[in-house]
């Protein structure tokens, strides 16, 4: 069940710090588990809602990005670095060799024209809180020579095939600010055969 405005945690920051407010915790009441073959108690449910609070830190561009229709990548610009020039997608804060701070750079037209398929999987079935359709095609998305890294991401319009040419597509609309708002679809996908609220 939906939980009211009342029931829901928010979380501000004032002053350089968290500032909690709503419920984030909600017990519900215990049901007992009967035994329906002896008619015995075997044990009670225990229902309990949690909020959990999810700092990105440094990845918070990234996440802010997809939401508005860019896919943000980190490179390392150290000159004494022997990966300088480097892309990382995933994003990095770091780069993972001379660990400097990596420079945010927009890889969304790379993405537009050169992110294909390296590998896939497809999964019938899915654990608890699953909001993809089943079947759920995961994709491994790699970009060109500067990308250094291979993105996990979901294709959602086509079948998957390695070496196959994808596009992103954002949630613009209502974005989740998670994973959720970046997807992928085969090039050549119409936009009348987007999931609502996604846009290329």
């Amino acid at each position: 069940m939906p939980k009211t405005e009342e029931e829901k945690g928010f979380v501000d920051i004032v002053n350089g710090r968290y500032k909690p407010r709503g419920k984030f915790h909600i017990i519900e009441k215990n049901q007992p588990i009967i035994n329906k073959d002896t008619g015995k108690l075997a044990g009670v449910t225990n229902p309990r809602d949690m909020t959990y609070i999810h700092s990105y830190g440094g990845e918070a561009p990234f996440f802010e990005g997809i939401g508005k229709g860019k896919l943000l990548a980190t490179r390392c610009d150290n000159p004494k670095c022997d990966s300088k020039g480097s892309i990382f997608e995933p994003f990095r804060i770091y780069c993972p060799d001379c660990l400097r701070k990596a420079t945010i750079v927009d890889i969304t037209e790379k993405a537009r024209n050169t992110a294909k398929i390296h590998s896939f999987i497809i999964t019938h079935r899915s654990g608890a809180f699953n909001t993809l359709p089943k079947p759920i095609k995961f994709i491994n998305v790699e970009f060109d020579e500067e990308v250094v890294t291979i993105l996990m991401s979901v294709l959602v319009v086509g079948e998957p095939e390695i070496g196959k040419r994808v596009v992103p597509i954002f949630r613009t609309k209502d974005p989740t600010y998670t994973i959720m708002d970046l997807m992928f679809v085969l090039e050549g996908t119409p936009e009348s055969e987007l999931p609502e609220g996604f846009t290329f």
